[in-house]
């Protein structure tokens, strides 16, 4: 299989206030937008928003908001980031902190049900160091120096 692209697509009965979220705190670009369809853009990463009620989803399937899902969104500086989207008004779900898993984040909620988890990879402590691999824990001490 020859696969040229992943991206989710997040299903919300308002397009435009789902499409405004990610574009004015998270910084993503549109590429298209219908009132139904909008292709967002960060860098190489895509995000779509499509309204929950179009027939392009199954019926069984129509008016289900994306609730469920966690996006992650990796930063250099999460502190930074945090203290931004509070003054934006946000609030987050889940304070910022730091985990013995590797990551120091917070949660926000958006306004389709999704929950956006803004990381940073911290070392992992050392319950956790032997679980990651062996580049991957390299990349992390790396990021942190």
């Amino acid at each position: 299989m020859n696969v040229t692209s992943v991206y989710p697509v997040l299903a919300t009965t308002d397009v435009a206030a789902t499409t405004d979220f990610y574009r004015h705190h998270f910084g993503f670009v549109t590429s298209f937008e219908s009132d139904w369809y909008v292709s967002l853009r960060l860098a190489s990463w895509e995000l779509a928003i499509l309204h929950a009620d179009h027939p392009t989803i199954p019926a069984l399937f129509r008016g289900r908001q994306a609730g469920g899902i966690l996006l992650n969104i990796e930063v250099p500086d999460v502190d930074s980031v945090h203290k931004r989207l509070v003054a934006e008004g946000l609030d987050p779900v889940l304070p910022l902190r730091s985990e013995e898993f590797g990551q120091r984040h917070a949660i926000f909620a958006g306004p389709d049900g999704v929950l956006i988890d803004v990381i940073t990879p911290i070392p992992p402590g050392d319950g956790y160091s032997e679980q990651f691999s062996a580049a991957a824990l390299e990349e992390t001490r790396g990021r942190a120096e």
